[in-house]
Parts: structure tokens; C-alpha cells; sequence
């Protein structure tokens, strides 16, 4: 909107009030967020403007979303960012390479946006070091794709920086952009504020009928009362807002605005028309490329009577006076003349400095099928995608399937937009084009693409077993074309029915497991993937005894990898989630599985891809969980949620879960796993079914609520699947011996032998003769549950080995030897106070109690007050780690690490970081 001068602005003192706090609270150092929200000219745009009119001593930098950019991928982004470019260089490298590769300066590997965001974020940061930075951005409802989340994850990891962001989002198109943080909604004006903003437009008090029903008519809506008011008589007034329609027809009130638009424009010359008309295709609003474009069109650019008419401002850039001044100029024309404008705006434009634009300009020209243009979209289409804007690639490659002349390119490039579709997260549009790519001729290979497109939109959308099948056939007609992609579609069969919980049946993993193995698949390029394809396919068909070994001959390939490009760190990222449940759950291997995670979460910083770190972090933080340091696997856990938070993603609840089990916090676990129940029998996750078994068992073992803990690991035990029944079986037989199952107990024990022999691990060798000595008696027992806590030891499971000693200090005080009870239960309550698993803990105290010993309160350590962000803060600064790298490796800027270790120092007693490692290895040995 164009700018005026700005008094107080009339009824909006409580909205200028909130703009005047986020203003008090920049200046003061602190981050700020504000979006404000409501219908097109409600006031939106003249707020930010009062915004950027009050920001003295602040750095002001704009945004501004044009329907017209939208395809054009980070966009946006490069006006906010552009009066700080200087700063590119300093960056740390990875983010500089990612943020000049996204603005087209620089060629390399499409970077992740969110590497993009954190370069963004640092950029601002660092500006701010000499001035706060106030962004504002309006109609952020048009930002392209992915400016609009990058900007979004810069506004959620904001938190300590001299940075404030402002967005303005018309509704209902953008009622979903932006959600969740800090909202002004604005309303029409009330009828007192409306009718002196009315009055003060016309120069004169009004009638008091004419005044309210104007008001009423308008909603309070301040431009309509403007726009309604302008160059009206009195006369005119009188009759009301529609007294020119006949009947009166309520329509939304931004309608009648854009139709008031509408209705002058037909006063003004055809050249001046024209002109307006290419200024509403062209989004830049470039005063040059404009006149290049009017003078290929024969026409002189005359704008005088459109700034006469209150519509635009031709300045440096151009601007209409109101987004629905463009609306009602672009969609008024008749569709030869738009074609015309952007005919001459594409022969207008810079072929080498902006061939994107260009090559849109001229599609919107196209009356028909034009090859040269189809050709022109699908070179955008790949720019776009080496900057990381897959939601811009397949809107250009959507663009170049419709003026494609012929079938052959014309399936082909439908196939590649509904890719784009679907790795935008749009499963919609990619079902639409993939049913378009499907009534063309297609490859051997495109088709093959195709079924595995179907299957995967399929999964996504439910995790059945439905998808399975689907990509068999798809792994099978990539066998058939000798493309490496064939393994990989293989394991990504097998991962869907793992995922699905069904190993059995005709659908089930281990039917894809024989279908990859008889395949004859030629290599995926990867031998860790091969091998892992190998590994699993000999656990499902033959099982663990020769699956196992198989596995561990793909563990060193997997750790030792060499990963040359960014794309095969992706791939290897996808694989990892496999690898890790099959070493979790069949090779009963903390070691493989404290290696694998650690090299995800390594792998997945260095390249800054933040959609594949929090699950690394979970499968990290459960590592640590069974290493017993629940502070650790809290911080992962903590920053998984807070990455996932700030990239639009749900939060990874299995890993709060099982930490909330092995606490004993059954009031924090109840409602997550009743949502997480729902969501699995409604997608058919059953395999989280079964996770959810073996977390109750947890749980209710460790509160000694036998009964709940037997049934709930009979749930993990029952579903048909790959993952967790080990577990449960552990759980299980603990619980059915306390509740005099004991029929049941042995049975259990008998498949958790069967299970755990072909592992044959420190974990699995501790598993199986802990279980084995709740049912044993005398000698046996006594023997078998030392050996459960050496191997245990061996493995590193060191809540096994702390739960092993409880369980064996409750046999020997049932077997009246108390002294050696209290040794081993005393063990157990120090370890599980340490962690700190606080029901696991009090059924040792209550034990020790039992045997005449008094039990002492642990006592706390200074680093106990420290939150998540703050410890692992406090511990990277221990280890030397500057808070420019520490921002780094947090996606957190070096702002927001100084705060963090201000209230670290403060709450340690400490005033600098050289204190740090001292305190933190004292607060450790307690």
C-alpha cells in the first residue's frame, strides 16, 4: 500500500499500543514477533507502515508478497535480506554457501531451506550488532513458498537478538500462513472511530442515518470507507454504499472495494490502461523494465492520470495504491490484452539476468501449446530446484505440462511436477499429475517413477499396508529397466510394512524381503545400502540367526561410508532409520545403535538438513536413555521438539514417551499415548501399537502396577511386527511373574530366547538370563542374575544393569539375605536417583526400607536448575566451543547463546566461561 503520512491513526490506539511495545522491547535487546491479521483493507499495511514511521534509531528493512511472484522461488526473501548483503561473506561458510546458492549468486547442491533460514537468521543477527533490525512484511499470504517458511523459521528461533518481525497476513487466503505465533487480529472499526474516519474523509459531518447506515455497510472496514467516500456527493452518501446496484447484493466487502477500483479505471485513457495493466503483471514494480515494455507496445507511458485517480505511484519501484488496485486492473483486462503485456514484459526482460522471469512472462503469454515456451518453464523449473524452491519447480513444470505440444515431453514433465508435488507436501496436486503423466506415453523407467510416486502419496497419506505392494511393483519394473533405484525402492517396501507393523501375511515384510532377494536387482551405487538391503532381507526370510550376521557386515560400511555429495548424505539419512531398528530391535546393539545415531545427527548438521535431524536426535536420545543420562536425552529430545517446532513439523513424542516410562511420570505419558493411540489405528501405524506396549510396560513396571504393565506388554507382543516385541517380552515376563502368570511367563521367555540367541550381545545375553532368573529358583537364579548384570555392563545398558540389580536385591531379600539385598538395592536406588528414574527408585528405597536401612535424599547439584538448551549450551562452551560455532551447531544464533550462558553463569554461580568445565565435571562425579 502506498505510504502517507501517518497522524494517529483513528480507533487503532489499542493495535498502535502493541507496535509501540514490540518497538520498547527492540530497542531494549529483546526479540519480538507480531503478525497481524484480518481482511484486505482493514488496516493491515497502514499499521506496519506506522511501524516502520515510529522505529527511530532502528534499522527498517521491507518484505512485500505479489501474487504474481509467488512462483519465483526466494523472492521475498531477497528484499528482506537485501540492504544487509554486505554481510554474505562473513557468514559461516555453510550457511553461506546455502543462502548465495538460494539467491542465484553462487552454483552448488540445493540447499536446505532451513540451512537457508539459519544463514537468514545470522545475517540479522549480526546487522542488529550496530542497530536493532525491525523486518516487516506484508501480505506475507503471497510470499513465495518457501521465502514464507524460511521467514517463518527465523520469527520461531528468534529469542535473544536485537530483531524484530512483523508480518501482515490477509484473510481467509493466509489463515493458515504463519500459525501459531503471536497474533493482532484487527476487526472493522466501531461505528464512533468509523464514522469520524468517514467524516473526516469527506470534509464535513454527515447526517447521522447516513453516517451509521455508511458505517454499517462497510463493516467498519477502513479502506472501503475511504475508497466508498472518494469524489461521492452528498446525494450519493445518502442512498448508501450500493445505491448504484439493483437489487443490492451482499458481497464480501474487499469484493466491493476491488469492484469500486474497477469502476474508475474506465474513466482513465487506454494508454494509461495499458499501462496500469503491465504494471499489474510486472511484480517487481521496475520504473525500466515497465517503459521497455509500454514502448514495445507503441504506447507513450502516461501515468499522470492514473496518480490523479489515487491508484498508483510511480516511483522507484512502482506501487499501487492497494493489492486490490492490481487485483481489479490485472483480472478486469480482457485475456488478449494480458497476454499482450506479458508477450512484450518476457521480450522486456533480461534473458541472462533474470531468464526465470522471463521464461513465466512468456508462458502467461502462450494462446496454445508453444514447445520453445514448455522448454523455457523446464529450465526454470531446474533452477529453481538448485536453489532449494521445490515448490516453485513444480509450479513452472505444472505450467510447462499445460502449453506442451507434444505427448512424449508432455507425460514426462507431468511425471516430474507431481515429484515436485509431492516433495513440496502438496499429495493433492501430485495426484493429479500423476494421473495426467499416466495418459501419456512414459519410459519404462518414468513408469516405474510413476508407481512408485502412487505408492508413496499412498503411504503418506495412510501408513496401511496398502503402499507395499505398490512399491514391489514399482522396485520390479525398475529391475526390469537395470535403474539403480531398484534396491532402494525394495527397502523402501519393506520399510512401509515395517512401519505398517505387518511382518506375515502376503503384504507383509517378509514377503518384500523375498521379492528383493529374488529380484536380481542390479546395485544401487551404495554398497551400505546394499548391504543393508542384504541384512534385512536375510532377517525377514531366514531369520535372525542368519540375518544378524548380515547386518553387522553392513554396520562398518554404514559408519565408514565416504559421502562425496550432498545427495548421497540424504540418501544415507533416509536409510538410517531402517539400520537403527534393525540393530535396535534384532542385534540388541547400543553400541551400533550409539554409532549410527551419532553419525545421523553429525551428517544432518553438516549439511544443515533440519527436516532429518530430529529423528537423529530421538534415535540419539534414546541411546542415552538406556545409557542412563536422562539429562543428555533430555536436551536431544528438547532440541529435536524445538527444530521440529520451528520447521512446521510435529513434535517426535516416542522418545518424550519412553523417557516419561522410565521416569515413572505417569500423568506426563497418559494423554501422549492416548493421542499417539489414536493417530495410530487411524493411519494404521500399527507398529506404534506396539511401542506404545512396550513404554506401559515400562511405565506400570516401574510403578509396580503389575497387572496394567502384563497387559499393556501383551499388546507390544501381539502386533504383528518387526520392532519392540523383544522389548515387550522383557517387560512381560517381569510382570506375569509378579502376577503368578507364570504359564505365560515361560512362554514369554522361551520367544525372548529364541530372539536373542542369534544376537548374542552383551544387551541380549542380559535380557535372557534376567528373565530367565525370575523364573528360576535357589542357585540358578542367584547365578543368572549376576550374569544379567555383567552383561548388561558389558553392553553399556545401564538402566538394565541398575533395574537388574533391583530385581535381584528383591530375590535375595525374599530369600532372607538381607545384607547382600541391601548391597545390590543400595545400587540400584544410587543409580536410578542419579538418572534420575524416580519409580524405579522408589521401589528400591521402598525395598531398602524393608530391610531395615534407612534411605538419604540425594542431593541435588547446581546443574539440576539448568534447562535442555541451557545444559547442552553450557557443556559445548566446556568443551571450548566459541558462541559463533555453538549457534552453529544449535541452529541457534550467537545471540541466543550468549543469553543462554548469562543464565547459565547466574544459576551456577559462576561469572565467566572458563568456570564452565570444572563445574560441570564436579556436578557429573556427585
Amino acid at each position: 500500500m502506498i505510504a502517507s503520512p501517518l497522524p494517529d491513526l483513528v480507533g487503532r490506539q489499542r493495535e498502535c499500543a502493541a507496535l509501540d511495545d514490540l518497538l520498547a522491547g527492540l530497542r531494549e535487546g529483546t526479540s519480538r514477533v507480531l503478525v497481524v491479521r484480518g481482511e484486505a483493507g482493514i488496516g493491515k499495511s497502514v499499521l506496519l507502515e506506522y511501524a516502520a514511521a515510529h522505529a527511530s534509531r532502528v534499522k527498517v528493512t521491507w518484505g512485500r508478497g505479489v501474487e504474481a511472484d509467488m512462483e519465483l522461488p526466494y523472492a521475498s526473501l531477497h528484499q528482506v535480506c537485501a540492504p544487509f548483503l554486505d554481510g554474505v561473506e562473513d557468514l559461516p561458510q555453510p550457511q553461506r554457501d546455502a543462502l548465495r546458492v538460494a539467491f542465484g549468486t553462487a552454483v552448488g547442491d540445493p540447499p536446505d531451506r532451513f540451512l537457508v533460514g539459519l544463514a537468514v537468521l545470522t545475517l540479522l543477527t549480526r546487522a542488529s550488532e550496530t542497530r536493532p533490525v525491525l523486518a516487516l512484511v506484508d501480505d506475507a499470504q503471497w510470499l513465495d513458498q518457501v521465502s514464507l517458511q524460511t521467514l517463518e523459521f527465523v520469527a520461531r528461533r528468534l529469542l535473544a537478538e536485537p530483531v524484530a518481525m512483523a508480518f501482515a497476513v490477509r484473510d481467509p487466503e493466509g489463515q493458515s500462513a504463519l500459525a501459531g505465533l503471536p497474533a493482532l487480529q484487527l476487526s472493522g472499526l466501531d461505528a464512533a472511530a468509523a464514522g469520524e474516519l468517514l467524516e473526516s474523509a469527506v470534509g464535513g459531518r454527515l447526517e447521522e442515518r447516513v453516517r451509521d447506515r455508511f458505517v454499517a455497510e462497510t463493516h467498519g472496514n477502513p479502506l472501503a470507507l475511504l475508497e466508498f467516500s472518494r469524489g461521492r456527493s452528498a446525494a450519493e452518501l445518502a442512498y448508501g454504499v450500493d445505491a448504484s446496484s439493483a437489487p443490492v447484493v451482499q458481497v464480501p466487502v474487499a469484493s466491493r472495494v476491488e469492484r469500486d477500483f474497477a469502476g474508475r479505471l474506465g474513466a482513465l485513457p487506454a494508454a494509461t490502461r495499458t499501462l496500469l495493466l503491465i504494471a499489474a503483471a510486472e511484480p517487481v514494480g521496475d520504473v525500466r523494465l515497465l517503459t521497455r515494455a509500454a514502448t514495445s507496445l507503441g504506447i507513450t507511458p502516461d501515468a499522470a492520470p492514473a496518480k490523479a485517480a489515487g491508484l498508483i505511484e510511480f516511483g522507484e519501484p512502482v506501487r499501487f495504491r492497494h493489492p486490490l488496485v492490481r487485483s481489479a486492473v490485472y483480472h478486469g483486462a480482457e485475456p488478449e490484452d494480458r497476454r499482450a503485456v506479458h508477450r512484450a514484459l518476457a521480450e522486456a526482460t533480461d534473458p541472462l539476468l533474470d531468464p526465470d522471469r522471463r521464461a513465466w512472462h512468456a508462458a502467461q503469454a502462450a494462446d496454445g501449446p508453444d514447445e520453445e515456451v514448455a522448454a523455457g518453464l523446464e529450465q526454470a523449473a531446474d533452477r529453481a530446484r538448485q536453489r532449494g524452491g521445490i515448490a516453485a519447480e513444480a509450479v513452472l513444470l505444472e505450467r510447462a505440462v499445460e502449453v506442451t505440444p507434444d505427448p512424449w515431453p508432455r507425460g514426462r514433465r507431468a511425471l516430474a511436477a507431481a515429484e515436485a508435488h509431492f516433495s513440496a507436501a502438496a499429495p493433492e496436486r501430485a495426484t493429479d499429475l500423476a494421473a495426467v503423466a499416466d495418459l501419456y506415453p512414459l519410459s519404462v523407467l518414468d513408469r516405474a517413477r510413476l508407481a512408485r510416486l502412487r505408492a508413496r502419496i499412498l503411504f503418506a497419506r495412510s501408513r496401511s499396508d496398502e503402499a507395499a505392494p505398490l512399491l514391489l511393483n514399482a522396485a520390479a519394473q525398475f529391475t526390469a529397466a537395470g535403474s539403480p533405484l531398484a534396491r532402494e525402492t525394495y527397502l523402501e517396501a519393506i520399510s512401509a510394512t515395517i512401519f505398517a507393523g505387518r511382518v506375515h501375511g502376503p503384504t507383509g515384510a517378509r514377503a518384500a524381503a523375498i521379492a528383493a532377494r529374488a529380484s536380481g536387482a542390479p546395485s544401487s551405487g551404495s554398497k551400505a545400502a546394499d548391504a543393508l538391503l542384504d541384512g534385512v532381507a536375510a532377517l525377514l526370510a531366514d531369520g535372525a540367526q542368519t540375518g544378524v550376521p548380515a547386518l553387522r557386515e553392513a554396520l562398518d560400511l554404514l559408519q565408514h561410508e565416504e559421502l562425496r555429495t550432498r545427495e548421497a548424505t540424504v540418501r544415507w539419512l533416509l536409510l538410517a532409520p531402517v539400520a537403527l531398528e534393525s540393530f535396535i530391535h534384532w542385534a540388541w546393539d547400543l553400541h551400533a545403535w550409539d554409532t549410527l545415531s551419532s553419525r545421523a545427527v553429525r551428517l544432518a548438521r553438516d549439511i544443515g538438513a533440519l527436516g532429518t535431524l530430529p529423528p537423529a536426535l530421538i534415535y540419539a536420545g534414546g541411546v542415552h536413555i538406556h545409557y542412563g543420562d536422562f539429562a543428555e536425552a533430555d536436551r536431544m529430545i528438547d532440541e529435536a521438539d524445538a527444530i521440529a517446532t520451528a520447521t512446521g513439523h510435529a513434535p517426535h513424542k516416542y522418545a518424550t514417551l519412553v523417557l516419561a516410562a522410565w521416569r515413572g511420570e505417569a500423568d506426563v505419558a497418559a494423554s501422549i499415548i492416548e493421542e499417539a493411540r489414536e493417530r495410530a489405528v487411524q493411519r494404521g501405524e500399527v507398529s506404534l501399537l506396539g511401542a506404545m506396549g512396550y513404554i506401559q510396560g515400562v511405565l506400570f513396571n516401574g510403578l509396580a502396577r503389575y497387572e496394567e504393565a502384563m497387559e499393556a506388554a501383551r499388546t507390544g507382543i501381539e502386533h504383528d511386527g518387526f520392532n519392540f516385541t523383544g522389548l515387550s517380552l522383557v517387560e512381560h515376563v517381569e510382570a506375569a511373574t509378579r502376577c503368578g502368570e507364570l504359564d505365560q511367563a515361560r512362554a514369554s521367555l522361551a520367544r525372548l530366547t529364541e530372539l536373542t540367541r542369534a544376537a548374542d550381545s552383551g544387551w541380549a545375553r542380559g535380557a535372557s538370563a534376567r528373565s530367565a532368573a525370575l523364573l528360576a529358583d535357589g542357585e540358578a537364579a542367584d547365578r543368572l542374575y549376576r550374569t544379567a548384570i555383567e552383561e548388561f555392563g558389558r553392553g553399556g545398558v545401564a538402566v538394565e544393569v541398575a533395574r537388574s540389580h533391583l530385581l535381584y536385591g528383591e530375590w535375595l531379600r525374599r530369600a532372607q539375605r538381607r545384607s547382600k539385598a541391601r548391597e545390590h538395592l543400595r545400587t540400584a536406588h544410587d543409580m536410578f536417583a542419579a538418572m534420575p528414574a524416580h519409580a524405579f527408585a522408589e521401589r528400591a528405597r521402598r525395598e531398602l526400607l524393608a530391610t531395615g536401612e534407612q534411605v538419604a535424599v540425594r542431593e541435588t547439584t547446581p546443574t539440576s536448575a539448568l534447562t535442555p538448551q541451557e545444559s547442552q549450551v553450557a557443556a559445548l562452551a566446556a568443551d571450548g566451543m566459541t558462541n559463533a560455532q555453538i549457534g552453529a551447531e544449535l541452529f541457534i544464533s550467537p545471540h541466543t547463546v550468549e543469553w543462554h550462558l548469562r543464565k547459565v553463569y547466574t544459576k551456577l554461580g559462576i561469572s565467566s566461561r572458563r568456570a564452565l568445565p570444572q563445574v560441570l565435571d564436579s556436578a557429573r562425579a556427585r
